[in-house]
C-alpha cells in the first residue's frame, strides 16, 4: 500500500502530491486526513504532511520510494478533519484533491503580523525627574519632551510618541539604554467588524420560539447532534432563535459558524449578534483583504472568537471545537458553489459536522424542496415558528394583472394599484423598496396580452432565445423558429422583458419628483463597503425609495418600510430552468416579508403577466405547504430533485466538431451504465451560452433514484475519460443537482 502526501499545507504549495510507502506498523491505523511525519528532500529533513489518499499502485520505482516514518504525535486535529473532509468532497462532487484542499484550506499564506509597540515609564518617578532635569540642563530636548510625556502619562504607544512629540527612534532606543523605560510588544488582529457599543436587551421569546429552542437545548445537552430546520414566516424571530441555540454551544465549550446567502447581510447580523456575543465575534468575506482574513482564522483557530458570521466560505473556519453550523435562508442558491468542487454548503456543513460532532441548523421562510423533503422522510427535525414576533400581522398582498394594465392603456413599469401606494407612503413619510426581479432576464418569450409563455413539448421548461431566431430548450436540446406573434390569442405584443434597476431608478425619480431614491445592484456595492453605506443609509431614514435587485430581499430588517413593489414577478417563474416555480415563490415570498416589520401595516404588490400561477398565488398567501404540494407533485412526475437526483455534465473545448462527437460517445457510454434501468440520460444539448471566449460548450444530465448510483457513474465516467485520448483536449465538469443551468 502507498499514500498519497500533501507536504505543509499552510502554505502555498498545494500543487503537488508525494507518495510514499505505508510500512507495515502503520497499515491498520492510517487514515486519510491523518498528519503523518515523513523523509522530505535530499537532506531527508523530517516534515509533517497530510495523507490524502491510498493506492495499490506505485506512481514511480518502489526502490527509489521513502517510507512514511510515524503518525504525527501533536496532530493539527483541526486541519486533519479538514483535509478528510476535502477527500469526502472529492469523491462526492467530483475534480481533484488539490481543487477540494483548496477549498477547504483557503488560508494558504502565513500574513505578516500587525504589531502594536507601547512605551512604559520603568524608572521610578523621582528619579526620573531628576533625569529630565538633567536633560533640560543639557539642552537635550527630545529626550526631555519624551520623558516629560511619560511622566504625565506611564504608557505612551510608540507611534503616538514618534508622530505627536516628534521624535526619532534613537531617542527611544536611548532612553530604553538607560533604564528608563522599556518598549512592550503586542500582537495587533486586523478587524472587519467595526465596534459598536451594543446595549444588549431582554428577549421575550414566542411560545413557538421556546418550543424550538426548548428542543435543541435537551438534545445537546443528551449528546444528540442532529440537523434541524426552522421554518418560520418572515419576521418569526428566527435569528432570536439562532443565537439562543448558539449559546447553549457556547456554554459547552464550543463555538459556532453561522452562515449568509449575502455579503449584503453581514452588516445587520452582525449588529444583532454583537448585542449578544460582544467581541466574540467576527466576520470573514470576499471582500476582506488577506490580512483581515489570515487574522479572522488566526482568531478562530486559537479560540479567542466563538462565533464566525459569512457566505459559503465561512463554513471552512478553523475552530478548534466546532459545535454548531447554522445556514440561514438555507434555500439560497449562493450556497452552491460553482466552481469545481461543485459543492453544496447544506451537504458539506452536514459531512463536516460530523466530523466534528456537531449538530446544523438550517433556517428559512421558504425552505428548499430537498430540506422539506428531508423532514418529511424524518431525515432532519422540523422546527415551525408561525407567527410573527410582537403579535405582527404578515403585510397585505395585492396581484397586479399587468394585462389588464395593458388594456387600460398603461405601458408604464408602475401598475395603477403601486403608484397610488408609493404616493400615499410618500405622503406619510413612510419607506417603499422596489424589487426588481432579474433572474432568467435573459430567458423567455412570453405573451404581454395573454400570459402566455413558450414551452419545451419534452420538459416542462421555457424554450430561451438564441440568435438567429431559434428557441431552445436546454435540457433535451428541442429546438423551433422563434415566433413573432402569441400562438395562443394572436398579440402581437411578445418578447422578453428589457428593464434593470437603473431604469427603474431613473422612472421612478420622474414618477415621483420629490422623492429621495437609492439603489442597490452590483454596480452601487462595488466597493468594499458598498452594502453597508446603502443599508445603513435606508435604515436611518435617508431615503424614501429603495430600488434594487434580490440583494435588497434576503433577511434585512427595516422597520420604517410599508411598502414593497415587486416587478416583473415572471422574470424568474419562467426561465429554462426546472426550480423556476420553487424559485419565484421564494424571491416573492422573501420579498413580501420585508413590509410591515415594524409598528404600522405592512402592504404588497406583485405585478405580474400570470396572476393565476400557482407559485405567485400561494406566495400571496405566504402559504408554504400549499406550494410545497403543488410543486412536488410535478418534481415527481417529471424526475426532478428532490424526488430524483441529477447529476450534469458540462463539456468545453476549442473544436466544435470534436466536442459534438465526445459528447456523443460519452452519452453512449453513460447509457451501457444505465442499461439496467438505474439511470435515464438526456441531451446532450447546447447550454444557453453555446461558446464563451471561443471555447464550444455541449451539456449532458444523468437521473437517477439514487445519488450513489450517479457518484458511482461519475467515478466510471472519470475514468472513461482519463484512458481515452479523445478528451485530451476537452475540459468536463460534473454537478450533482445543479442549482444553476451552465
Amino acid at each position: 500500500m502507498y499514500a498519497d502526501i500533501i507536504i505543509d499545507i499552510t502554505h502555498e504549495k498545494l500543487d503537488k502530491i508525494f507518495q510514499y510507502r505505508i510500512p507495515d506498523k502503520l497499515k491498520e491505523d492510517l487514515r486519510i486526513g491523518m498528519e503523518v511525519v515523513v523523509p522530505f528532500g535530499k537532506g531527508n529533513k523530517e516534515t509533517k504532511g497530510y495523507v490524502v489518499s491510498f493506492s495499490e499502485k506505485p506512481g514511480y520505482d518502489p526502490e527509489k520510494m521513502k517510507e512514511i516514518l510515524c503518525v504525527a504525535k501533536e496532530s493539527m486535529a483541526i486541519e486533519a478533519k479538514l483535509v478528510a473532509l476535502a477527500a469526502w468532497m472529492k469523491e462526492t462532487y467530483g475534480g481533484t484533491m488539490i481543487q477540494s484542499l483548496k477549498t477547504v484550506l483557503p488560508i494558504k499564506k502565513k500574513e505578516k503580523i500587525r504589531q502594536k509597540r507601547t512605551l512604559l515609564l520603568v524608572s521610578d518617578r523621582e528619579e526620573a525627574q531628576k533625569k529630565l532635569d538633567w536633560y533640560l540642563e543639557k539642552n537635550q530636548k527630545a529626550r526631555a519632551r519624551l520623558l516629560a510625556a511619560l511622566l504625565d502619562s506611564p504608557r505612551l504607544e510608540y507611534d503616538f510618541a514618534i508622530k505627536k512629540l516628534n521624535l526619532s527612534a534613537t531617542v527611544v532606543k536611548a532612553l530604553e539604554e538607560q533604564g528608563i523605560l522599556k518598549t512592550e510588544v503586542s500582537q495587533v488582529y486586523r478587524s472587519p467588524v467595526a465596534a459598536r457599543k451594543q446595549s444588549r436587551r431582554e428577549i421575550c421569546y414566542t411560545k413557538e420560539q421556546e418550543m424550538a429552542i426548548r428542543r435543541f437545548r435537551e438534545d445537546y445537552d443528551r449528546g444528540e447532534r442532529g440537523t434541524y430546520l426552522v421554518h418560520g414566516v418572515t419576521g418569526s424571530g428566527k435569528t432570536e432563535v439562532y443565537m439562543a441555540m448558539i449559546q447553549k454551544a457556547v456554554e459547552k465549550g464550543k463555538q459556532a459558524i453561522v452562515l449568509i446567502p449575502e455579503i449584503a447581510l453581514t452588516y445587520q447580523t452582525v449588529m444583532r449578534f454583537q448585542r449578544v456575543f460582544g467581541e466574540r465575534v467576527s466576520i470573514l468575506n470576499s471582500r476582506m483583504s488577506a490580512g483581515e482574513r489570515y487574522d479572522q482564522m488566526e482568531l478562530a483557530r486559537t479560540g479567542q472568537i466563538d462565533v464566525m458570521i459569512g457566505p459559503r466560505s465561512a463554513l471552512f473556519t478553523l475552530f478548534p471545537d466546532l459545535g454548531l453550523i447554522i445556514i440561514d435562508e438555507e434555500h439560497e442558491p449562493s450556497y452552491k458553489s460553482e466552481q469545481v468542487p461543485r459543492y453544496h454548503a447544506r451537504e458539506t456543513a452536514i459531512y463536516r459536522a460530523k466530523l466534528e460532532g456537531a449538530s446544523v441548523v438550517l433556517g428559512s421562510a421558504t425552505p428548499s424542496l430537498e430540506a422539506y423533503y428531508r423532514c418529511r422522510k424524518g431525515e432532519y427535525v422540523l422546527l415551525e415558528l408561525k407567527s410573527r414576533v410582537r403579535e405582527g400581522n404578515l403585510p397585505h398582498v395585492w396581484i397586479a394583472d399587468m394585462r389588464e394594465e395593458l388594456k387600460k392603456g398603461n405601458r408604464s413599469i408602475f401598475s395603477d394599484q403601486l403608484r397610488e401606494l408609493i404616493q400615499d407612503r410618500l405622503e406619510k413619510k413612510q419607506q417603499t423598496m422596489l424589487f426588481i426581479n432579474r433572474r432568467g432576464y435573459a430567458g423567455f418569450i412570453s405573451c404581454r396580452s395573454c400570459g402566455h409563455v413558450v414551452k419545451c413539448p419534452h420538459c416542462d421548461v421555457s424554450l430561451s432565445v438564441h440568435r438567429g431566431g431559434r428557441m431552445v430548450c436546454h435540457y433535451c436540446g428541442y429546438e423551433e423558429k422563434a415566433v413573432t406573434a402569441c400562438p395562443v390569442c394572436g398579440s402581437v405584443h411578445i418578447g422578453g422583458f428589457r428593464a434593470g434597476t437603473q431604469q427603474i431608478e431613473e422612472m421612478a425619480a420622474r414618477e415621483f419628483p420629490g422623492a429621495r431614491i437609492l439603489r442597490m445592484d452590483a454596480d452601487t456595492t462595488r466597493n468594499k463597503d458598498g452594502h453597508e453605506k446603502i443599508l445603513e443609509a435606508f435604515a436611518d431614514g435617508g431615503a424614501d425609495i429603495l430600488v434594487g435587485t434580490q440583494m435588497i430581499v434576503k433577511g434585512h430588517d427595516f422597520p420604517g418600510v410599508t411598502l414593497v413593489g415587486i416587478l416583473a414577478a415572471d422574470m424568474s417563474l419562467y426561465s429554462d430552468d426546472y426550480r423556476a416555480g420553487e424559485r419565484t415563490f421564494q424571491l416573492l415570498t422573501q420579498a413580501a416579508g420585508r413590509a410591515g416589520r415594524g409598528r404600522e401595516e405592512g402592504e404588497v404588490v406583485i405585478q405580474t403577466y400570470s396572476p393565476e400561477h400557482y407559485s405567485i398565488q400561494t406566495a400571496a398567501r405566504q402559504d408554504y405547504c400549499a406550494f410545497y404540494e403543488e410543486e412536488m407533485s410535478y418534481r415527481e412526475m417529471m424526475g426532478y430533485p428532490p424526488a430524483a437526483e441529477l447529476l450534469a455534465i458540462l463539456m468545453t473545448g476549442p473544436d466544435e466538431t470534436k466536442l459534438i462527437l465526445a459528447a456523443e460517445y460519452l452519452k453512449g457510454f453513460a447509457e451501457r451504465l444505465g442499461a439496467a434501468g438505474q439511470l435515464a440520460v438526456i441531451g446532450p444539448a447546447s447550454p444557453y451560452v453555446g461558446k464563451v471566449n471561443d471555447v464550444y460548450r455541449r451539456i449532458l444530465y444523468l437521473k437517477s433514484d439514487k445519488y450513489d448510483m450517479l457518484i458511482k457513474a461519475k467515478d466510471k465516467l472519470e475514468q472513461y475519460i482519463e484512458i481515452n485520448t479523445g478528451f485530451k483536449d476537452m475540459r468536463i465538469q460534473f454537478d450533482f443537482n445543479p442549482m444553476n443551468l451552465f
